[in-house]
């Protein structure tokens, strides 16, 4: 049997700037078509910089589910075993979201926080999906300039053209059309949904629970949906909206609505008095904070600044982009007001944050343009992209047309194998959602069509807070109970239910 193998480490992926959500379809008898599995017993070792105790191994999977018997893939899998043996109740997957998050790294992060909150009920396990990490990877020979993160994001240029993003584009379709094989076609969610079955095998589970997070929590639905009879508890965090017509484009499109939601918590941290003590303070008002960096960024646009990196000037776009990204966690507001008030200082030089200056690795920028063109066919002609374009631009001016923008998915030459999945409120009612209220990449109007859609399958938790990741991240400690509580009783509440700050 052939083995498609990568040697090279686990990458450190940019995992909460690349959160694009996606989905594809995934059916029982998808599986079943694949036919009878033999899975091999996985050879657990130490993991290499993981926590103590954590143990890493390597999982066998078809590198076309259609055809079990030919080429495999490795996936990288990691566990961290329960302290607590006598009160273990079963196995927890780490579902990574992205795409580009590896669900190995993720447990190193969490694990400790999450065998604490959850007493030891369960062993806590994850992977890096095909494609991330540690597990098999395909490049698609992408230009440096191209693997730039303001590039992999469709920025529009300073008047709202969008000539480069088409040929850019047209470009990255036809380098992995010619670079990618067989191996980057095989990046999709309904893969990693099957994936997830062969690990739940391979660990000798006949159900797990999970907690899935970000686009984890597409992949977590449609396998409670998949496979029913396979999950006992399972936590969407952050969810987006699964609406089958647009998919992988809807939930880009939503992030415009969710930095809009999310800003004003920006705008109320950046004009507290409170920051005066830091130089942090950008204004005297919350509503005088957007104006402000809508001009220093229409004056990047005009005349980009010399940063710390030679040859890296910070952009108008750079500016927007590093917004977004401080836009996830509280936590990252006070690194984007330094970065502000760099730029209102004419003698200073600015900082640039990591993502602005280095290309992504070629696999990393590979995986996270295949797995959303892989997944849904997306429109191709370019004139509605520049109308969308425009139209976001006045409605959402702080992304400025990105959202809505064109991305090589449009000139994709490998159709998706098959319709998105619809999801449903059919099977086992085990389903806790946790969502705030002002999430910029999966916004709360966003997650309401995922509630809808799973009914009385599910129960939410609305956390009032900003940004993305609730549980055991940006959530508050009632949230934080109640998730904890399901996971380790089984008990949620009665109704949807509301945590305040």
């Amino acid at each position: 049997m052939a083995t498609y193998r990568n040697s090279a480490r686990p990458a450190a992926l940019l995992a909460t700037v690349l959160a694009v959500t996606l989905t594809a379809a995934v059916t029982p008898s998808a599986q079943a078509a694949a036919g009878p599995v033999s899975t091999a017993a996985l050879e657990w070792r130490p993991c290499t910089g993981g926590l103590a105790g954590q143990e890493c191994a390597d999982l066998s999977v078809p590198l076309d589910y259609a055809s079990p018997d030919g080429p495999s893939l490795t996936l990288a899998v990691s566990r961290l075993r329960t302290d607590r043996p006598d009160a273990r109740r079963g196995t927890l997957m780490v579902i990574p979201g992205g795409p580009g998050s590896s669900g190995v790294q993720r447990l190193t992060q969490k694990g400790a926080a999450l065998r604490k909150s959850t007493y030891g009920r369960y062993d806590l396990v994850s992977l890096d999906p095909r494609g991330v990490g540690g597990s098999t990877r395909a490049g698609c020979g992408l230009a440096e300039e191209d693997r730039k993160l303001t590039a992999l994001r469709s920025w529009p240029a300073a008047d709202g053209s969008i000539d480069e993003n088409v040929a850019r584009s047209r470009r990255t379709a036809e380098a992995c059309a010619r670079d990618g094989g067989a191996v980057l076609r095989s990046f999709t969610s309904a893969n990693q949904v099957r994936d997830l079955d062969r690990f739940r095998q391979a660990l000798g589970e006949r159900k797990v629970s999970a907690w899935g997070v970000s686009y984890g929590t597409y992949i977590g639905a449609q396998y409670a949906q998949a496979y029913p009879g396979r999950v006992d508890r399972l936590v969407l965090d952050s969810s987006g909206d699964p609406d089958p017509e647009r998919v992988e484009r809807g939930w880009l499109a939503n992030m415009a609505r969710g930095a809009a939601d999310r800003f004003p918590d920006f705008a109320a941290w950046a004009s507290d008095p409170a920051r005066e003590t830091d130089g942090q303070r950008l204004a005297e008002r919350p509503e005088d904070v957007e104006p402000l960096l809508l001009a220093l960024a229409a004056g990047l646009d005009r005349a980009p600044r010399e940063s710390s990196v030679p040859g890296a000037p910070l952009t108008g776009n750079g500016l927007r982009q590093a917004l977004q990204s401080a836009l996830y966690s509280d936590s990252a507001f006070a690194g984007f007001a330094t970065l502000v008030r760099s730029v209102q200082d004419p003698a200073a030089v600015p900082v640039l944050p990591p993502e602005l200056v280095y290309p992504l690795p070629d696999q990393d920028a590979a995986l996270m343009v295949a797995v959303i063109c892989n997944d849904v066919r997306w429109p191709a002609e370019v004139d509605g992209y520049r109308k969308e374009v425009a139209a976001d631009r006045e409605r959402y001016p702080l992304t400025a047309g990105m959202p809505g923008n064109i991305t090589p998915c449009s000139f994709w030459q490998n159709p998706p194998a098959a319709k998105p999945v619809t999801l449903t409120d059919d099977g086992p009612s085990d389903i806790l959602m946790i969502q705030s209220l002002r999430d910029p990449a999966t916004p709360y109007s966003g997650a309401l069509k995922m509630r809808e859609a799973l009914g009385a399958k599910a129960r939410m938790v609305t956390v009032e807070q900003g940004g993305h990741g609730m549980y055991l991240g940006n959530g508050n400690a009632c949230g934080d109970r109640t998730v904890s509580t399901f996971l380790t009783t089984g008990r949620r509440p009665a109704r949807d239910t509301y945590c305040p700050d």
